[in-house]
């Protein structure tokens, strides 16, 4: 589709081109009519018409019989010899076709150089006639004009040449001008069917990252849930079923809300409260958790799952159940900017349990989808870890894969 378009705006040029090409002798001799008062002649028209006829063949034979096989067959070696050939052909046909002038009436110039001689030189000696002109053969074979005499008339015949003249010199100049134009066309054209296609492929790369970083994602964040219902089940039994029901909630959202490009930003948010609703069960008051979540939200959009992967490291490698321990969670919405920050304490880890993914995706997530729109500042003290994340709030500063 994208293929044909690119073609149907090519083909639109040329015919708008070859338009104004062929109207202009039709203006031009409008033009000098209207102004100079001479009558329009259709006659020359046809003549200047039957001059451009000619490059418009060469144009049409380059252009679909020999630019196609430097473009799309890549045959360099052939494309130049068979455009080499068409410009010579050009060019003989171009000398063949040199048309006859007529002289205008009244003696030839030499008999007016004679006649003038003569007044000035009225008693200079008379040569004989033979000494003021070439011999008559070599005038019939073309060595000079051929003279004869029609009603007292004298008319003066050119053989076309052989050899270049200034209007063929410029005739090929002209054509090679044209060839070159029709492959500078072709070229850009081709070119930006080559960026579509490369956009194309980028989008297709780009959304099969997304979905495996989803992927990765949801199974993360799902073993990590059933980690903290495998604790409760053993401490408290009662808050270990509001956790499954807290579970179901979340699982719907990751199901359901998780698969889409964009979410209500609403919506994350309600997910984020569940998320630490089902967590606080965990947890005694040692943990000291601070939301602060806007209570108007705007009505607009994010990728989903975009902050959950920094609150689940909050609550894993921020809390100690010896020490006390505090995760500070706020959001900041102005008109342009969603600010996200995320603090917990940092304890030393007493396993080896080997983590990280979540937070990699995330990263490579906000480098896809925003570029360099975005910014996102990780602190990783000794006692504290710090996340500082800004986005855009509008859509339109979204890089989406399909769009």
């Amino acid at each position: 589709m994208a293929k044909r378009l690119h073609l149907g705006k090519e083909n639109l040029v040329y015919l708008g081109l070859w338009f104004i090409m062929f109207l202009t002798p039709v203006l031009t001799q409008y033009s000098r009519s209207h102004n100079s008062g001479i009558d329009f002649s259709w006659d020359e028209v046809f003549n200047i018409w039957k001059v451009y006829a000619a490059y418009l063949v060469v144009f049409i034979i380059h252009n679909f019989m020999l630019a196609p096989i430097l473009i799309h067959r890549h045959k360099k070696v052939m494309y130049f010899a068979t455009t080499l050939c068409l410009i010579g052909v050009f060019i003989v046909y171009h000398c063949t076709q040199r048309p006859n002038l007529p002289h205008p009436p009244g003696p030839p110039p030499h008999k007016m150089e004679m006649r003038d001689e003569a007044h000035r030189h009225p008693h200079k000696g008379m040569e004989p006639d033979h000494a003021q002109r070439p011999p008559f053969d070599k005038w019939e074979k073309g060595h000079g004009p051929k003279e004869e005499s029609q009603n007292g008339k004298h008319r003066r015949e050119e053989l076309p040449p052989l050899f270049f003249g200034q209007r063929d010199i410029i005739g090929a100049i002209v054509v090679i001008l044209l060839i070159g134009m029709n492959l500078g066309i072709k070229l850009y054209f081709k070119s930006e069917e080559r960026i579509k296609e490369m956009e194309i492929l980028e989008r297709q790369n780009l959304e099969q990252q997304l979905e495996y970083l989803k992927f990765q994602i949801n199974p993360h964040f799902f073993m990590n849930t059933l980690n903290n219902i495998h604790a409760l089940v053993d401490i408290e039994p009662e808050k270990a079923k509001s956790t499954i029901l807290e579970l179901s909630k979340l699982m719907r959202y990751v199901l359901y809300e998780g698969a889409k490009q964009t979410v209500p930003l609403s919506r994350d948010i309600e997910f984020l409260n569940n998320y630490i609703t089902l967590m606080r069960l965990r947890y005694s008051e040692k943990v000291k958790i601070n939301i602060d979540f806007p209570s108007i939200v705007p009505d607009t959009a994010i990728p989903p799952m975009l902050f959950i992967t920094f609150v689940e490291n909050a609550f894993k490698h921020g809390v100690s159940y010896q020490k006390e321990s505090f995760i500070n969670i706020k959001m900041n919405i102005d008109e342009q900017h969603i600010n996200f920050t995320c603090r917990n304490s940092k304890y030393p880890k007493t396993t080896t349990e080997q983590g990280g993914v979540g937070l990699a995706n995330v990263k490579q997530r906000l480098e896809l989808i925003y570029r360099e729109n975005y910014m996102l500042n990780i602190n990783d003290g000794e006692q504290e870890y710090d996340v500082d994340l800004t986005i855009p709030l509008q859509l339109n500063n979204i890089h989406h894969p399909n769009t």
